[in-house]
Parts: structure tokens; C-alpha cells; sequence
């Protein structure tokens, strides 16, 4: 029985509203605020046209924190995934002790980032942390890793993918429950070894999935903020200002509205690239059913 279109249209109508209010009438606002340059707290506006914009991609600095938010992307978003499927692996391929080390392996996900970069800040202490700790036990010296200009944006990417690792195995033991069995005893009575039944038998019925975690992967990436802002506040040197970040800190620190919602388009732009890309790249290589 085919529902009666008025009541479909009713039955939408809350998720309508709520992503009308919360998705797309910022974005409409964005973009005309992005042609505007705002007096700080007299609430006057001067059209600008393409101004903002023109200033964006003039800007040295715009484009030294574009590099290190493709740097920062890449370094998390590759790791997360590679180890959080070779944990989906291990978890799926032992029943034994699953239970709690899914319960491990998930724990990250259930604290806020705030919490976890607090978590992070004394690992990382240069003098009482634990991580420096260890490596002066095997006989090296730790460098400061979230003051060192050198060393910020690793500190930044190490936290990030711990706190991404337990989100992403989440997918993978889910889409490794849908390989049927019998692929797998049938490879395996073929004489085909672990990888031989990973490449040819797990991968291709996987790769939806792989598909999915890379995409949500690379967005959350693209929209880190709390990590840093606690971390590291950006710096040293501006070595962790990300595109989110240096947004947050021209439109609500520096009140260049404008221009900060030029930076948010352009971040959107940047999003759709890059999920672009990986729907060109990925064509040919998810298999569905």
C-alpha cells in the first residue's frame, strides 16, 4: 500500500525543518555574509562583493594553513583507518577476550574531545608526562611536543587518530559481520592463505565500508577544531592553524565576519573536492551486493 503523498510530505516535514534551520540556512547566510565587511559590535555592513575572497587566496598565510590542513589530514586520516581495520581484523578473527577489547578499543569514543586533549596535554608534559617517560627509559630525550614548532602538529595527529581509531572499528566489525562464511571456507579449502583471503575474499565485500570510513574520515579531519583549540591553540608559530581554526579565530576573535565566512565557503569547496576525488578514485574499486 503506496503512502498517500501529503502524508509523506507531513512525515518529512520535521527533518525538513530541522535541516533547513540548522543546515541550509547557515550556509545561504555564509556565503552572503561572505560579500559583506562587518563593523565590530555596531552591526553596520559594507557590501565588498568578491573582496574577501580575493583577499583569501592573496594571502600568504591563508595558504600555509591550507598546507598544513592537507598535512594534518593525510597524517590522520590514512593511520585511522589502516590500524583501526587491522583491530576490526584481529577483534573479528579472536572470540576470545572480544568483549573487552572492543570495550578498550571504544572507550576514546565515549569521551568529549575536550576531555581527550586534557588527557593528551599531560602525556605529552615535557617534564611529567608519560610518553616522554618512556622514551627517556630506553634512552632517548623527548622532545617538547606541543611547543616545538617541529613537533606540534604530530602531537595534534597522534591524538586525533587515538580518539578516531575506536569510531572507525565500530564500521569495521560491522561490515565484517556481512562477509558470508562460506567465502571464507571455501578460499580456505581452496589452499588460499591469510592475505590471499583478505585481498580476494574480505576486501572486496569490506570495501563499502572502507569506502565510507575514508570519506567521514577525511570531513572530520577537515573540521578538526576542539583538539587543537585545546592543545595547542594553533600554535607554535601557527604550525597547527587548520582552515577551521584560523575561521574560528578571524570571526570570532579578530570579528572579520566577512572574511571568515569566505574562509567557510571555501572550506565547504574544499570538502566537496576532496569527497569528489574519492568518489572518482573509489569508482571502480567498491563492489556492492
Amino acid at each position: 500500500m503506496k503512502a498517500h503523498p501529503v502524508l509523506a510530505w507531513i512525515l518529512l516535514l520535521p527533518t525538513l525543518v530541522i535541516l533547513g534551520v540548522f543546515v541550509a540556512y547557515p550556509a545561504v547566510n555564509s556565503i552572503y555574509l561572505s560579500l559583506y565587511e562587518m563593523e565590530p559590535f555596531s552591526g553596520r555592513s559594507f557590501f565588498v562583493g568578491i573582496e574577501n575572497y580575493r583577499d583569501l587566496l592573496t594571502t600568504a598565510s591563508y595558504w600555509h594553513t591550507l598546507r598544513i590542513t592537507l598535512w594534518f589530514t593525510l597524517l590522520t586520516v590514512i593511520p585511522s583507518v589502516v590500524l583501526s581495520l587491522i583491530a576490526a581484523l584481529a577483534l573479528d578473527a579472536n572470540p576470545y577476550c572480544r568483549g573487552v577489547l572492543r570495550t578498550v578499543f571504544l572507550l576514546p569514543v565515549a569521551i568529549s574531545s575536550a576531555m581527550a586533549a586534557m588527557l593528551w596535554i599531560f602525556i605529552y608534559n615535557p617534564t611529567a608526562g608519560y610518553l616522554n617517560y618512556i622514551i627517556d627509559c630506553f634512552g632517548g630525550k623527548g622532545p617538547n611536543w606541543l611547543g616545538d614548532p617541529h613537533w606540534a602538529l604530530i602531537g595534534v595527529v597522534i591524538a586525533t587518530v587515538w580518539k578516531e581509531i575506536g569510531f572507525n572499528v565500530i564500521f569495521f566489525l560491522a561490515g565484517l559481520s556481512s562477509v558470508p562464511q562460506e567465502l571464507r571456507e571455501a578460499s580456505l579449502m581452496d589452499g588460499a592463505n591469510r592475505w590471499q583471503r583478505f585481498w580476494h575474499v574480505v576486501l572486496p565485500v569490506l570495501s563499502p565500508t572502507v569506502f565510507f570510513v575514508m570519506i567521514v574520515s577525511v570531513i572530520n579531519s577537515l573540521q578538526s577544531f576542539g583538539q587543537i583549540h585545546i592543545l595547542t591553540g594553533g600554535g607554535p608559530a601557527g604550525e597547527t592553524t587548520t582552515l577551521v581554526y584560523k575561521l574560528y579565530r578571524d570571526g570570532f576573535q579578530y570579528f572579520r565576519t566577512g572574511y571568515a565566512s569566505a574562509q567557510a565557503v571555501g572550506l565547504f569547496i574544499l570538502i566537496l573536492l576532496a569527497t569528489g576525488v574519492q568518489f572518482r578514485l573509489a569508482k571502480r574499486k567498491v563492489h556492492y551486493g
